[in-house]
């Protein structure tokens, strides 16, 4: 289920006509499934593009340099923040993440709907730059749901479990700060929702 908090509207030949948003960011909690939701949504509107981010980590097993992330050292990293490159970007661990700017603003400026699926604190900072950003939150459809998925494979230290579900609980109290809502009850139904909130031609 959808839900929008700030509706967004253009005027058309004198009747009120919904305004398609460029610029989406879909954030929400951790273990909620917002990788697999965008994945989903890219293979069936093939017209969406999806920014890849940029990290220090090493790749994983199956990952792809520039389709999963832009793998690159921490020197390298330094450089793009001292240039100003990143919409957002931050620390999780041993590891940072950050959003390339100059990506972004081509597929803008060419009329290609972008997306970025990045945490509260990213979703935050590029608010912070481009107000005009439409924000939508994933959320699970209970909060058992999402403890279930945080730690469900009980392969983590308590301690660490605990933190995660701390941070869960955060973030989920961040909901109101964002345009809208989807509950993401299933893959499926979660792309639908977002194909008619961004008005995207699947």
């Amino acid at each position: 289920m959808a839900r929008s908090n700030v509706p967004r509207w253009s005027r058309s030949s004198g009747a009120d006509v919904p305004e398609p948003a460029r610029l989406t960011v879909l954030s929400g909690p951790s273990g909620v499934g917002k990788g697999t939701v965008v994945t989903a949504l890219a293979r069936r509107v093939p017209e969406l593009w999806v920014s890849v981010s940029v990290t220090t980590r090493f790749p994983r097993p199956g990952e792809i340099d520039g389709v999963n992330y832009r793998f690159v050292d921490d020197a390298r990293f330094d450089a793009m923040i001292a240039a100003a490159e990143f919409l957002e970007y931050a620390t999780y661990g041993q590891h940072r993440y950050g959003t390339p700017r100059k990506p972004v603003e081509e597929k803008l400026a060419a009329g290609v709907p972008a997306l970025l699926e990045i945490d509260l604190q990213g979703a935050r900072q590029v608010r912070a730059v481009m107000p005009d950003v439409f924000c939508v939150f994933l959320t699970p459809p209970s909060w058992d749901e999402l403890v279930s998925r945080l730690t469900g494979r009980g392969t983590e230290p308590p301690e660490i479990a605990a933190a995660r579900l701390e941070r869960a609980r955060l973030e989920l109290a961040a909901e109101p700060e964002f345009d809208a809502v989807v509950v993401n009850e299933s893959v499926q139904q979660a792309c639908d929702e977002l194909v008619k909130l961004l008005h995207l031609r699947p």
